[in-house]
């Protein structure tokens, strides 16, 4: 009778708990879930992530749950709400979660976000022409930028913007736009939307290669210095939540992956261990160009 009085008052409450037949709550049985920048189209991110939930509810023992969001600060809210707790995010949103969220941590990132890049792409009308140095004849043309909490697609290009010219985008474009994700911003430029923008390399390689690219119509005028950029980010209670060593149970998982579709599709050839500390550069410049308060 106590037990069934129990359950009634756990399915009243709508806790996430299951309990053993002592009455032990099972942190086992609770879902764990994660979410993901909205960087490219949403049925190629519920694709890409869904795989990568069947792979964590695998190696993790435990019930694994994707949840997509519709924009990067959603990402982020999702993250300090405790909708998710584990997310994959670009430097700058990762920053800001970690700051929302107390002993939050960075634990993995692909190999290649160690060397990150955002090229600056343009419309064979606008004249402009690939060049080794910052193009600072962009200026007068109209210009996209991705998400606005996009490290690659609108912090980096920003401060690069800021420090060859000396003034806000504001001030140099004709007209400036954001364009939501890195796969909308080539489209725009190749349709001759905007004269330039900027893109996340990775997409803009990802998309080339998928034969999505009209290299007479659109091309890259110029790279930037590498950067460090995405990253797997989980929250600072996961443990408490979920057992001892889980936050080290989820870093191990990421780093072992090696399932090459699964890492196409983000796409990364492995994870390797990141900290936050490998992301103050990028706090650092969000808070010089004034995306972030000090």
């Amino acid at each position: 009778m106590k037990r069934l009085v129990l359950i009634i008052t756990v399915a009243m409450f709508g806790m996430w708990n299951v309990y053993t037949p002592l009455g032990v709550p099972s942190v086992n049985a609770q879902t764990f879930r994660f979410t993901a920048i909205p960087d490219q189209d949403t049925a190629r991110l519920q694709q890409r992530f869904s795989k990568v939930a069947d792979y964590l509810s695998k190696n993790l023992g435990v019930s694994v749950e994707y949840v997509p969001v519709k924009s990067y600060s959603a990402s982020v809210n999702a993250f300090k709400y405790d909708q998710v707790q584990l997310a994959w995010f670009g430097g700058l949103s990762g920053v800001r979660a970690r700051l929302a969220v107390p002993d939050s941590k960075a634990i993995a990132q692909g190999e290649e976000d160690q060397y990150f890049e955002t090229y600056f792409i343009a419309h064979a009308s606008s004249g402009l022409k690939p060049s080794e140095g910052f193009p600072k004849d962009l200026q007068g043309k109209t210009f996209t930028f991705g998400s606005k909490g996009s490290t690659s697609g609108r912090l980096m290009p920003e401060f690069y913007i800021r420090q060859n010219l000396d003034k806000a985008p504001e001030a140099i474009f004709k007209r400036v736009g954001f364009s939501g994700d890195h796969s909308k911003t080539i489209a725009l430029v190749q349709s001759g939307s905007y004269q330039v923008g900027a893109v996340n390399f990775k997409v803009w390689e990802r998309e080339l290669k998928e034969g999505k690219i009209d290299s007479k119509k659109v091309q890259v005028i110029w790279k930037t210095p590498s950067y460090v950029d995405y990253n797997w980010s989980i929250r600072g209670d996961v443990d408490q939540k979920f057992g001892s060593g889980f936050t080290q149970k989820v870093q191990e998982s990421l780093l072992n992956m090696k399932d090459t579709d699964l890492l196409e599709s983000f796409p990364r050839s492995k994870f390797i261990t990141a900290d936050n500390a490998m992301y103050q550069p990028i706090l650092d410049t969000a808070i010089k160009i004034g995306i972030l308060n000090n």
